[in-house]
């Protein structure tokens, strides 16, 4: 593949991920052959991608034009910006950037997918961060639903382009720790060529609740259950888990942290100093039986209602230490995420069938969305004031719903860039437009495959999964042209055999026919043969069963040798 041309001066943005879905979010910033990535995010598969475990962004436009990556700039710490990372570093060998937590979190993610010479680099909100002349940033904080999450500013030869990230303005954030307006006011006075700006709740009015609101309906519940209290929550969420235990240590309540995910961001939060428990709260899994019902708080994994998560199996009576016993209060803190409203509502049905009491709903405030609304969004736009506008992090509809609210704020319709995976923007002379486009789709992740289940696969299975499997088993001594035997039909997942004899048994003498037909020139050419059977074998099933099974015929080549 040869390299793209770019024009002198010509600043590329390129989303390789983050823009008309949630999740697998990836930006690319390019000047000549010198590039900075901002996040490196995977996203789950929805319910069409048969076996697949995660998605990440495709990278080959970096591979195939050989572009020198001067570094990898991480936002925050949740999957949807870090969970690419061990699964490309390999091919990408660039230095990381994160603030502290950011990091640890990776680490985590390194020991189980360990990569040769990475380079991690702390950043801070407070410093400045130069990769080349051509690539200058700085960082300003902003409030999320997880500690450490930054926005980054860069300095281009274009001008100054700014990604927000994640965000919401939270007035009375957990940690105290408020977005930095004075520096977002600063960049939008000094001139912001273009902005990046989270849109995943652009189609909600007014304002994002603060985290604090949780924490008193969390004290209220804590204040009022006679019980044990199962609460489940995003484990990267530690605001949440925070205001958890702070009630359980009010309420004098032992904690017991269950699931490996909730375990990992638990230890490495408290060994970064960014969760406070007190000494004597926590309680080991195995312990919990001694510790009285009224006087236990567990926090687990499992809010997304996802199979194997230690929530559903316990609502399924499959958890070996945790069970529900009646006047259990179950709290799930968290919201769908699109796609995974059937799984939720399972386990919820679950946990009430075991006579639970469960608290889910989002009017009982047991969660606040990290992403900034309407009103936020105006805040945002109206601090930066940039030139141009790239909606991300939502879905197509919310990045709609972006564009609107900027252009009521001034920002033209032609100023404001919907755009998808590959969709190329380049910025010169303080002037944007939408140029080309470049290879960004999906890779599938499936066990320690990277990238070799494609579409192709994905359609076998649902085909598989659907309407099931036809083997047709032919052998043939190929030097006479003769069939030895079959076709016999084997099936699985089709049709069920024992009541269904009389149709094989006609399939098969219908095969036969065919195969009769065919000359022993034809037989000596396989695929004519494969392709003979199939094209029968689905024209016959179709026409008996209103079905389309996957049919694959194996031919075997069985030589005589005289000796029988």
């Amino acid at each position: 593949m040869s390299k793209r041309k770019i024009k002198n001066n010509t600043v590329q943005l390129i989303p390789l991920g983050g823009v008309g879905e949630i999740g697998k979010n990836m930006f690319l910033l390019q000047y000549g052959d010198k590039c900075i990535l901002m996040d490196a995010g995977l996203k789950f598969p929805d319910e069409a991608m048969l076996g697949v475990d995660i998605v990440i962004p495709d990278i080959s436009y970096i591979l195939d034009n050989d572009l020198d990556v001067l570094g990898v700039i991480l936002t925050h710490g949740h999957e949807d910006h870090i969970g690419a990372l061990p699964y490309i570093l390999e091919d990408l060998d660039a230095p990381i950037y994160g603030t502290r937590l950011t990091l640890g979190l990776l680490q985590a993610k390194l020991r189980e997918h360990p990569a040769k010479n990475v380079r991690l680099n702390e950043i801070s909100p407070d410093e400045k961060l130069i990769l080349s002349e051509d690539f200058k940033m700085e960082f300003f904080r902003t409030n999320h639903s997880i500690p450490d999450s930054v926005g980054v500013a860069v300095e281009t030869p274009a001008g100054v382009i700014v990604y927000t990230s994640d965000f919401k303005f939270d007035q009375t954030p957990v940690d105290g720790r408020i977005t930095d307006y004075y520096k977002l006011a600063e960049l939008g006075r000094k001139g912001v060529v273009a902005a990046l700006v989270d849109s995943t709740n652009a189609d909600r009015p007014g304002y994002t609740l603060s985290e604090k609101r949780v924490g008193e309906s969390i004290n209220e519940i804590f204040r009022l259950s006679q019980g044990r209290i199962i609460l489940a929550t995003f484990a990267s969420n530690i605001h949440r888990i925070q205001q958890v235990v702070d009630a359980a240590t009010r309420y004098d309540r032992k904690v017991c942290v269950v699931g490996r995910s909730v375990v990992n961001s638990v230890d490495i939060s408290t060994e970064l100093g960014y969760l406070k428990i007190p000494d004597g709260v926590l309680v080991d899994l195995d312990k919990i039986k001694d510790v009285k019902p009224e006087k236990l708080a567990i926090i687990t994994t499992g809010s997304q209602g996802e199979p194997m998560s230690a929530l559903t199996r316990i609502s399924q009576s499959e958890h070996r230490q945790v069970g529900i016993v009646p006047g259990d209060t179950v709290i799930i803190a968290a919201s769908p995420i699109p796609g995974n409203e059937k799984l939720v509502a399972r386990t919820v049905n679950n946990l009430f069938q075991l006579k639970a009491n469960v608290i889910y709903r989002p009017i009982s405030g047991v969660h606040v969305s990290g992403h900034g609304s309407e009103e936020e969004i105006k805040l945002m736009i109206n601090l930066l004031k940039p030139d141009y506008l790239i909606p991300v992090h939502g879905e197509y509809r919310q990045q709609t719903y972006c564009s609107q609210t900027a252009q009521k704020l001034g920002i033209p319709e032609e100023n404001i860039f919907l755009v998808k995976p590959g969709n190329v923007m380049e910025f010169n002379d303080g002037r944007g437009r939408l140029a080309s486009s470049v290879p960004a789709g999906r890779v599938l992740v499936d066990g320690f495959g990277v990238g070799d289940v494609g579409e192709v696969v994905i359609r076998d299975r649902q085909i598989l999964s659907e309407d099931g499997i036809v083997i047709i088993v032919l052998a043939v001594d190929q030097d006479k042209g003769e069939v030895i035997s079959g076709p016999e039909i084997i099936t699985r997942g089709f049709v069920y055999v024992r009541e269904s004899v009389d149709l094989l048994e006609e399939a098969r003498g219908v095969l036969t026919r065919a195969v009769d037909k065919m000359s022993a020139e034809h037989l000596h050419e396989w695929n004519k043969v494969k392709s003979k059977l199939r094209d029968v074998a689905s024209s016959y099933f179709y026409e008996h069963t209103g079905r389309k099974p996957m049919i694959m015929p194996i031919i075997i080549d069985i030589e005589d040798n005289g000796d029988n």
